[in-house]
């Protein structure tokens, strides 16, 4: 045999054994996750969906995070000062940030970035209303000109959650704010793989090399955002069963959301860790829309209020397990500090009396017109309450259209203003982590905006003065009563209506170390044993 012919069939022996080695080093560089829903807006400041949040923190950065006592802690920032008449604030950027295009952070991107957040924001517009302008002479520092003092400027700048003030490039950030952005420049720990984008199965990130991590111990959404993963790819399953049954299989890494229904298949394995994704909890909400009949109606909502009960849509989500469940009869998370339970005079008075229930139904005027409640089939935490409250209602004696989709199409089935029955909406339910809605100017739910806020479109000079007195209180006693004013004021007026707090679960490979607890599933800090 010649010696060439000889080496020709080694190289081919060895061709096999290349293959698995490949494959499993490409599974120690790459994290698979499958996220609750599909990233329907790649834009994480235009829309508050979780998974664009999620998706968001891994392509971009804040000037401020937050840490584990929601304290807001620099992040891009060096630190910052405020002159003494509280009017000037002035802001440092590390050195060293660059995006992903290799252009360097300057202080307009930082102004620009923070110009079209507050456009978009509810925190973010009470911050804008406050800015008189930007001085950004130097790159490195951001100058923040304001009207009045806004002594709250750092906690809304650094929100972790619905939407974070992420920092773009400059001419990202100029385009129209009420048109989403879809060019996906950040300055984050990962990089968006546009061209692996498959709606509906792939969203593929790739480490940042160039992203230089803070020192310290990351918590929530500050300290050292630590990329650990060469890639990240997000493999959407709608069905649970099949995600559930690709982690028992090592297939994908994580599943952002545990359904309660499934946890049983998988708490018993040693190859799988389940624990509460987010210590404060999630609050499941039902929105009512405020535009047309019937819940324009303030009679027939405090309606709702009396004929629900939290425990029904705590059960189904959770699986009937009490301890993963909170009734919470309050218009804010009852898992914040300082949150009093207002409600408990007003929440579930007409759940067991059918005689007291067809009365108060004919008080409040309703004159039988359709309530289409549009419902996420595809989510396994807001499905369920969809459900719920149909059958509820039903029995209360309103006229009840349940409409299944998917959670794009309710995304944008919700901005329609239309009449109930000519393609708009009654109902819809969401959930928001209890940081998001911790106090009134974050809570999107009870703000009353009109048309520029939360669909639904909940309209209330007297909440937003409210909210303005509470933004401006010298004392925690007056930010306390205003608190306490503004939340009465939400139970009289019913802008939404709180089902309860859940502890959602997710579960991950016992192989992953330095899982994270928040509002979203971080990206960083996150590495295989």
């Amino acid at each position: 045999m010649s010696l060439r012919r000889r080496n020709l069939m080694l190289a081919a022996a060895a061709l096999p054994l290349a293959r698995p080695a490949l494959a499993q080093n490409r599974r120690a560089s790459t994290l698979r996750l499958v996220p609750s829903t599909d990233l329907v807006s790649l834009d994480p400041v235009f829309s508050t969906a979780l998974v664009a949040v999620q998706h968001g923190y891994h392509v971009f950065d804040t000037l401020y995070g937050v840490d584990a006592a929601m304290q807001p802690q620099p992040q891009m920032a060096e630190g910052a000062t405020v002159s003494d008449d509280g009017r000037v604030w002035s802001i440092r950027l590390r050195d060293g940030l660059r995006f992903h295009d290799g252009e360097p952070v300057r202080a307009a991107d930082c102004a620009a970035s923070l110009e079209r957040w507050s456009r978009r924001d509810t925190f973010g517009r009470a911050y804008g209303a406050a800015v008189d302008r930007y001085d950004t002479s130097d790159d490195r520092t951001l100058r923040i000109h304001l009207k009045r003092p806004f002594p709250r400027l750092l906690d809304a700048i650094g929100k972790p959650h619905s939407a974070p003030a992420f920092i773009m490039p400059e001419r990202i950030a100029r385009s129209a704010p009420d048109q989403p952005v879809t060019e996906m420049i950040g300055s984050g720990p990962y990089r968006f793989l546009a061209n692996e984008l498959d709606s509906g199965n792939l969203v593929a990130y790739a480490r940042f090399e160039g992203y230089r991590p803070r020192e310290g111990r990351p918590e929530w959404t500050s300290g050292g955002k630590v990329a650990h993963f060469e890639r990240i790819e997000w493999r959407v399953i709608a069905d649970k069963s099949t995600a559930v049954a690709a982690l028992q299989q090592g297939e994908v890494d994580w599943l952002e959301n545990l359904p309660a229904d499934l946890e049983p298949l998988v708490a018993r394995s040693r190859q799988v860790k389940v624990e509460n994704a987010d210590p404060l909890g999630t609050e499941l909400v039902l929105r009512f829309n405020h535009s047309v009949a019937p819940f324009n109606n303030p009679k027939l909502r405090r309606f709702v209020m009396a004929v629900i009960q939290q425990a029904d849509y705590l059960a189904t989500v959770t699986g009937g397990k009490s301890e993963d469940w909170r009734e919470c009869k309050a218009m804010f998370p009852c898992t914040i500090p300082g949150v009093e339970e207002l409600g408990r005079e007003d929440f579930s008075t007409l759940f067991d009396n059918p005689a007291r229930m067809a009365e108060a139904l004919k008080a409040t005027g309703y004159a039988g017109e359709k309530v289409v409640v549009i419902n996420a089939a595809d989510s396994a935490a807001i499905a369920p309450l969809g459900l719920v409250t149909a059958d509820r209602l039903r029995r209360a004696g309103l006229n009840v259209d349940l409409q299944d989709m998917d959670w794009g199409t309710l995304l944008q089935r919700r901005l329609s203003k239309a009449p109930s029955d000519q393609g708009g909406w009654s109902i819809y339910h969401s959930t928001w982590p209890s940081i998001a809605v911790a106090n009134p100017v974050l809570n999107t739910t009870v703000r009353g905006e009109g048309a520029s806020g939360w669909p639904g479109w909940y309209e209330s000079a007297e909440m937003e003065q409210l909210t303005a007195e509470w933004l401006s209180a010298g004392s925690d006693a007056d930010r306390n009563r205003l608190m306490h004013e503004a939340h009465a004021l939400a139970l009289r007026d019913v802008p939404s209506l709180p089902l309860g707090i859940y502890f959602p679960k997710t579960a991950y490979r016992a192989d992953l170390q330095g899982v994270l607890g928040g509002s979203v599933r971080y990206p960083w800090n996150v590495r295989r044993a």
